[in-house]
């Protein structure tokens, strides 16, 4: 049988999870003294109420085949914990509990109400405890106590595990010196807790479904045992991976997605939406489907298969009309979250015009991203390089370019004395590797004289067809009676001294969809163009230019 504490997800556990590393002394096992009055101290009476105004105290994980059962469980107390809350339970004695927030209010948080445990110090009961659970001193108008638990505990196993136990166990309050402690939890937390208070004895879990896991984990986090909550998300990690599944992980409460227990999860699960949906176009109904989380996901990938930055701007206004009809709403989504997922430094200047008078963003927010952007495009690539490795080492990516199907360019454009515009496209030597034997690539479209050209880059055979080598063309977008008489240069930087060298010269009448070029611009064959002494690949890059100007 393999060992449990092997995890299956990354053989670099040693570096990624600490918790778990090799090197790291195995934490002790006492689940001998589990729930032995022999070697504990206390004693844990624990009340179980039921989760919703019909009595029903099944789990979350309660007869949940998958998944998306148990989302709809947790839904559905959610709604039902909302019922119970407009209840008038001021008839409650409030001084005989101490809440978690209590304990410490710094680690208040409402995320969980649904789920709110109550911790009570009191002395030890005598007689039948089921028939003591009904006194009148708890004779209001909250969840009745529909069974009741008592379990021998050990104050330092649980305070050594848990932040929540060592201040309830230390608080300095007369309480803290009793016997007896009492929680007061929900009935579907009890299979959870009972897992729990087993794992901070014995370190594993006798549970290994996804809907039981994630029921353990939320009881990890409320009480504050961070060992189990990495415990879990490597089971779950390690567990086969569905859109289904990763929407639910990072879709979890945010108590819980703050965890840096958990990020291990939450990043498998946003790896896994990203490379599933990285080509959008071919998922696009499905996409559209998607909530915000997953939506984030995908577009924050570097990898997203697009065919410019634009359209992922279209998608992005799409989507949030789609799921976000009111403008107020929307524009919220767009500020705050789903703005940030744009890299608008890649944008062409003609949609970053369109940007400034979409109704869709705020205007202060939609004016900050545009003029970034255009400060980012008019730097030197060197400075551009520098600010793109600076984002890498964040979470912002704004400023680092995706593989896009169509490349980036780079245009000046002039009016006088003759309309002319000069493009710089740079390809990675990787890029153009992957070229061979036959393939493309284009570049984002840019316009001359009010019409749309683009720059194509091919490796196909020279004219007698005895060797591949490296061709670049200019082609025309719209399809028509239109016609354009251009002149043309094409160069390319060059070894030693790097500076660009003219490599064709041409003029050409053009009509819609056509391409003129040259097909073997360095009259060289393929593999002296790729060698690694190649003259035209400065730092790995080869920076091409373009330049065209209309004939009158």
């Amino acid at each position: 049988m393999k060992d449990q504490n092997l995890d299956l997800f990354d053989p670099r556990t040693a570096v990624m999870d600490p918790e778990f590393s090799p090197t790291r002394t195995r934490e002790p096992d006492f689940a001998f003294a589990f729930n032995d009055s022999n070697f504990s101290d206390r004693v844990l009476r624990i009340e179980i109420v039921g989760d919703s105004l019909d009595g029903d105290g099944a789990s979350d994980s309660h007869g949940c085949h998958s998944l998306a059962d148990w989302a709809r469980n947790r839904k559905r107390r959610r709604e039902d914990f909302k019922k119970e809350n407009a209840l008038d339970i001021t008839a409650c004695p409030e001084e005989q509990i101490i809440s978690c927030n209590q304990i410490d209010s710094e680690d208040a948080d409402n995320e969980n109400q649904d789920e709110s445990v109550v911790a009570m110090i009191e002395e030890p009961n005598s007689g039948d405890e089921a028939a003591n659970s009904d006194d009148s001193t708890w004779n209001c108008d909250s969840p009745r106590v529909i069974k009741v638990k008592t379990l021998h505990i050990s104050s330092p196993i649980l305070a050594a595990k848990s932040p929540f136990f060592y201040k309830l166990f230390s608080n300095g309050m007369r309480e803290s010196e009793q016997r007896q402690v009492t929680l007061r939890i929900n009935a579907s937390e009890e299979a959870a807790l009972m897992e729990l208070l087993n794992f901070m004895y014995s370190n594993t879990l006798t549970t290994s479904t996804a809907p039981a896991l994630l029921d353990v984990l939320m009881a990890a986090d409320k009480f504050e045992v961070a060992s189990c909550m990495r415990y879990c998300s490597r089971l779950l990690r390690n567990l086969p991976m569905t859109p289904e599944s990763a929407l639910l992980y990072l879709e979890l409460p945010s108590s819980v997605l703050m965890a840096e227990a958990v990020q291990p999860l939450t990043d498998t699960a946003k790896q896994f939406l990203a490379a599933r949906y990285k080509d959008i176009t071919k998922f696009q109904e499905e996409v559209m489907k998607l909530p915000l989380a997953g939506i984030e996901a995908i577009l924050s990938s570097d990898d997203l298969q697009v065919a410019s930055e634009d359209a992922v701007y279209d998608f992005v206004l799409k989507w949030t009309r789609a799921h976000y009809p009111q403008i107020d709403e929307r524009r919220d989504i767009l500020s705050s979250r789903l703005g940030h997922c744009i890299r608008f430094p890649f944008m062409s200047c003609r949609k970053l015009r369109k940007v400034l008078t979409c109704n869709d963003f705020e205007h202060e927010f939609s004016s900050k991203l545009v003029l970034e952007a255009l400060f980012f495009k008019a730097e030197a690539p060197h400075r551009q390089r520098t600010q793109a490795a600076e984002e890498s080492a964040s979470s912002s990516r704004r400023f680092v370019e995706r593989a896009y199907k169509y490349r980036p360019v780079k245009v000046v454009e002039f009016e006088l004395p003759r309309q002319q515009c000069i493009v710089y496209l740079d390809l990675k030597r990787d890029e153009c590797a992957n070229l061979f034997p036959s393939g493309r690539v284009y570049s984002q479209a840019f316009h001359l004289g009010g019409q749309g050209f683009f720059l194509s880059a091919h490796c196909n055979m020279d004219q007698q067809s005895s060797f591949h080598c490296f061709g670049l063309f200019l082609g025309m977008q719209e399809k028509g009676s239109v016609s354009f008489a251009v002149d043309s240069e094409f160069a390319a930087r060059t070894k030693p001294a790097e500076e660009y060298v003219s490599k064709y010269k041409g003029n050409y009448t053009f009509t819609g969809g056509k391409a003129v070029g040259y097909r073997n611009l360095f009259a060289i064959p393929w593999t002296s163009f790729m060698a690694e002494d190649s003259l035209y690949f400065i730092n790995g890059v080869l920076h091409l230019r373009a330049e065209l100007t209309i004939r009158h």
